[in-house]
């Protein structure tokens, strides 16, 4: 008959010493070390991005962006064609909060009057602060113009505007025709900012499924598809950016050149990550899993997306962040020329066509803002690029 003995039953307060049945601690390593040792890949990645402070940072900027353009109508004091002749390049009005003039401080948030000016020599209008003019706001003013809320409902607030609406209210200025700058560069967004996600989208498509293609069945569909790219890659970029911009109609309207444009811009993308896709399918579809899954009855296209595609998903992640900021610029540079998104859209690139003269800009800088908007969105998708391609480096997790 065999005996069993029991384990002592630890003493209330006291640790309990190890017996033969725990688990032996690995030599220098914590329990944090334990736990990232069984992380999945997704918590290693996040883990990892967190350490980068500049891509946190460029995401929380991009969040918002993305937010100013879903909320466009909402936030925009005013709609993109309201406009008031009689302030042309009306300076930006700062915002006050406490009114002192009275004795007695009064809260409430107001701006300032003008008082213009003709120039008899340059016969341009200059503008000066009349501290005596205060025209109070309110936030959630209903009494601006109805829009309708991304195409399905009407809706009349904003979060901010004027109590009268006789009176100019102009946070970032005005442009020649006397509408809000500020207005305009929160309509624009949606607009620069959702072109870059329709191309990427189109080029991410082209790129994955012709790259897959080429590099898991190999021989002569990857000679003809690689010699497909080399031909895109070979050509010139901007002129016949250029060259196809200008060749859309004048008489479509602005979704059909919003799209055309849009279509342009993927054309070109999707060779780098078609031939980054193809090395790393021909480096993996001698890998025994694969031969498992073919043995298996598995099919072409459930291999290369149930089986392939994930292993580096990390990467497409990476390398389709990365690929925004570069859509935006094209977007920005083709409507600065005059040649991409024309009136009435409006787009960062097309606000910029108004800072095309020196001697405007040189009176009224405010119109560069756009410009601002396009650097600080470049530079943020950017760092959230950067931080996702290091983030996905199995070697640095």
């Amino acid at each position: 008959m065999t005996q069993t003995t029991s384990l002592p039953e630890p003493v209330e307060g006291q640790a309990r010493s190890r017996t033969p049945l725990d688990p032996v601690p690995v030599i220098g390593e914590s329990e944090p070390d334990v736990e990232l040792s069984t992380a999945s890949q997704g918590r290693l990645v996040w883990r990892s991005f967190r350490r980068h402070k500049l891509a946190v940072i460029g995401a929380v900027i991009v969040i918002l962006f993305y937010l100013v353009s879903l909320f466009g109508e909402f936030l925009a004091p005013f709609n993109t064609d309201t406009f008031n002749d009689a302030f042309p390049y009306a300076p930006p009005q700062p915002v006050h909060f406490v009114d002192f003039s009275g004795g007695s401080p009064q809260f409430g948030p107001y701006v300032n009057g003008y008082t213009s000016k003709m120039d008899p020599e340059s016969l341009q209008l200059a503008y000066t602060v009349d501290p005596s003019v205060k025209i109070p706001l309110r936030f959630f003013d209903t009494s601006a113009e109805s829009y309708r809320m991304w195409g399905l409902f009407e809706g009349n607030v904003h979060l901010i505007g004027p109590v009268d609406d006789s009176q100019p209210m102009y946070l970032l200025g005005s442009d020649r025709n006397g509408r809000d700058m500020l207005s305009r560069i929160i309509h624009g967004t949606r607009v620069s900012m959702t072109i870059g996600l329709v191309g990427v989208a189109i080029a991410f498509l082209l790129g994955v499924s012709l790259g897959g293609i080429s590099g898991f069945f190999g021989g002569r569909v990857d000679t003809v598809i690689q010699r497909l790219v080399e031909f895109f890659m070979s050509i010139p970029t901007l002129p016949l950016w250029l060259g196809l911009a200008a060749a859309v109609p004048g008489d479509w309207g602005p979704m059909q050149r919003y799209f055309a444009i849009t279509s342009i811009l993927a054309i070109f993308a999707w060779t780098e990550l078609a031939r980054v896709t193809r090395g790393r399918f021909m480096s993996l579809r001698e890998e025994e899993f694969v031969t498992s899954a073919r043995l298996d009855g598995n099919r072409a296209p459930r291999m290369i997306f149930r089986h392939l595609l994930p292993l580096f998903s990390s990467h497409l992640i990476a390398s389709l962040t990365l690929s925004v900021p570069s859509m935006i610029l094209a977007e920005t540079a083709l409507s600065f020329l005059g040649l991409g998104l024309q009136a009435p859209v409006v787009s960062w690139g097309v606000l910029l066509q108004e800072a095309q003269n020196i001697r405007v800009v040189a009176t009224a800088p405010w119109l560069m803002l756009p410009g601002l908007a396009v650097v600080l969105a470049v530079l943020s998708l950017n760092f959230v690029g950067d931080g996702l391609r290091d983030a996905a480096d199995p070697y640095k997790n």
